[in-house]
């Protein structure tokens, strides 16, 4: 994986309705600051839980990341979310514990 768009690709393919169930929750990721790309992973829904903008509604955590580069290294595991985290690396608005369940999305 190389991009922002891949990683969030690859999330849609590893999701499962059990999956999304299980988590049931709603993400937005902004990806590059504020005013860079915006996904939504939204597994309160039924189907189609990954899309690329914003959120009709509220999320319940909203993860930013400055660089994207940053965000494809936690996605494939050569960054430490927990490190990445105490550096200002991710910034994190809501649902604290929902953040926490974000690597079972990635893996």
């Amino acid at each position: 994986m190389s991009s922002v768009t891949e990683v969030f690709e690859q999330m849609r393919a590893r999701l499962s309705p059990e999956k999304a169930q299980k988590i049931n929750a709603s993400y937005l990721f902004q990806i590059g600051g504020e005013n860079g790309e915006k996904w939504c992973v939204d597994l309160t829904k039924k189907a189609d839980w990954v899309t690329q903008g914003d959120m009709p509604d509220a999320p319940q955590c909203t993860i930013t990341i400055n660089k994207p580069e940053d965000w494809v290294a936690l996605a494939t595991g050569k960054m430490n979310p927990t490190m990445a985290f105490m550096q200002g690396k991710i910034k994190v608005k809501g649902d604290m514990s929902l953040a926490l369940k974000l690597q079972s999305l990635l893996s």
